[in-house]
């Protein structure tokens, strides 16, 4: 089962991305000072809802949790 964390800093759009933190799954990583964990998680969607508790405008990043990402 995957880890997540989700970025503390927003993107241009408002967008807060989630990570998958398995090694070699992610080249976006941010800094690990910037990055809130979420812990372990089936699926992205379910790392995305937990992200939106802290960050409502939460989303999966578009290279590790594709199928999250939305905008």
């Amino acid at each position: 089962m995957p880890s997540y964390c989700v970025n503390k800093n927003e993107q241009t759009n408002g967008d807060h991305e989630v990570h998958d933190l398995t090694p070699g799954t992610c080249d976006h990583l941010p800094d690990s000072r910037n990055r809130l964990d979420l812990g372990y998680h089936s699926s992205c969607s379910s790392a995305v809802l937990q992200a939106k508790q802290t960050y409502r405008q939460s989303n999966g990043c578009k290279h590790c949790t594709p199928t999250c990402h939305t905008t």
